[in-house]
């Protein structure tokens, strides 16, 4: 069994919370190893339409990388780990369906990447967010210095980045970091209401969304109307689309089955 990753299945949601909380849920090289396990199986579960990450406990989503347990690492084994958490956080984002970050508390340094890497990101109002890798001597390094300037703009992302600025959860919301920040005690009960808001929709329209905007970003308008069409297309011919036009002439909700 997993230390410090649990993973729990409900009505099409999967649910991945980081449990090692006595540590600020800060990305040991086991934990790292047990989230791409535990990712890899829900990659592959076509019963998993959503997914929400999020921290046990309220005072840590994640802390970033453990310092302590680097401490007494060689040059060789820091560079393996920091590609470690690269290639972790990056799973987040290739991941076929959409994924929430639930952020119940502390998210700094490679925490923050993590949830950067996700679709949606939705805040207690009691979390604290930011890249503070500069204070430590060194640069996000897990994504944070594109995914960021992304989200919410050059300029901005460069003054959080430079600053290694802590923010509080509404602050983030006012930067466009976060999209939602809910009360400590409503956080996981507002994630699951979107995720089942997104989950009763066509599994594979989700995927093939997530596919089309996160290649679509990457490019220019023209090539990204390419991809659009291109992902528009995988979906004409699915049982699931026959079913949705089915369900609109008989004035039902649709039964989508991923198919």
């Amino acid at each position: 069994m997993p230390d410090f990753v649990g993973v729990e299945v409900q009505d099409g949601i999967a649910i991945l919370t980081l449990t090692r909380a006595e540590a600020a849920n800060a990305l040991s090289i086991q934990m790292l190893h047990e989230i791409n396990d535990a990712l890899e199986t829900i990659q592959y579960d076509r019963s998993i339409r959503v997914v929400i990450v999020t921290g046990d406990g309220e005072k840590a989503f994640c802390a970033g990388a453990d310092l302590k347990e680097r401490k007494g690492m060689s040059e060789e084994e820091v560079r393996k780990t920091v590609a470690l958490i690269g290639k972790t956080v990056s799973h987040f984002e290739h991941l076929a369906q959409p994924v929430i970050a639930a952020i119940n508390g502390v998210a700094f340094g490679g925490g923050l990447e993590l949830a950067l890497a996700c679709d949606i990101r939705m805040a207690s109002d009691t979390a604290k967010l930011g890249l503070t890798e500069a204070a430590l001597g060194i640069i996000p390094g897990a994504g944070g210095t594109q995914r960021l300037p992304r989200l919410i703009g050059v300029g901005k992302a460069k003054e959080l980045i430079y600053t290694a600025r802590r923010l509080s959860a509404n602050d983030a919301l006012a930067y466009g970091i976060v999209e939602h920040v809910v009360a400590p005690q409503e956080l996981l009960t507002k994630a699951k209401a979107l995720a089942t808001e997104m989950a009763k929709n066509a599994p594979l329209s989700l995927v093939q969304a997530k596919t089309a905007i996160h290649h679509g970003m990457q490019t220019d308008i023209a090539t990204g109307l390419q991809i659009e069409s291109l992902a528009y297309n995988r979906l004409l011919y699915t049982e699931d689309r026959l079913e949705g036009l089915k369900a609109f002439q008989e004035k039902r909700s649709p039964i989508y089955s991923g198919k």
